[in-house]
């Protein structure tokens, strides 16, 4: 493992790596810079879709996360036992090294304004994932692809009767 920052090496136009006059490369090696600066960190795609997920599902007017389809599938998964409910539903992350982009798919409530609401998720995604990770976030795509109307069934909801045991 090795313990050279490429910060303490110098680079020629031919792309050689050499070493500095006066031992900075050397002096490099044995850990000049702050310990948490040694190393790389890397967050997987699915980290961010998980915090994004419960960002958004926190704000008022968001009644589900994903599409028809997904929801759907999900709400199978969620009756195996050991499937659990994905928080990571409707929401599709890009992750680089320093940025990431994010598309989330929300059903919301009837009655509230759907401009405010995407505002609301955008702001609570964007805080929620810059703090925990790090990561800039360049751009949260959202796109509403259901209203839920008051007299519905909710399709995650309808067997909570049936978890009793009888």
């Amino acid at each position: 493992m090795s313990e050279t920052s490429t910060s303490n090496r110098s680079e020629n136009r031919s792309g050689a790596t050499g070493r500095q006059t006066g031992g900075g490369a050397e002096q490099g090696r044995r850990g000049s810079g702050a310990a948490g600066t040694r190393g790389r960190t890397t967050i997987a795609d699915g980290v961010v879709e998980k915090i994004a997920g419960m960002a958004a599902r926190d704000v008022v007017g968001v009644h589900a996360m994903g599409g028809g389809m997904a929801r759907t599938f999900g709400a199978v998964r969620d009756r195996v036992p050991g499937g659990g409910r994905s928080v990571s539903r409707g929401v599709k992350a890009e992750v680089g090294e320093v940025q990431t982009a994010l598309d989330l798919e929300i059903v919301v409530d009837y009655g509230v304004s759907i401009a405010d609401v995407a505002r609301a998720v955008r702001e609570n995604v964007v805080s929620s994932v810059e703090r925990m990770t790090g990561l800039e976030v360049v751009e949260v795509n959202i796109a509403v692809s259901d209203v839920k109307l008051p007299d519905e069934e909710d399709d995650e909801d309808e067997d909570s009767d049936r978890t009793r045991v009888q």
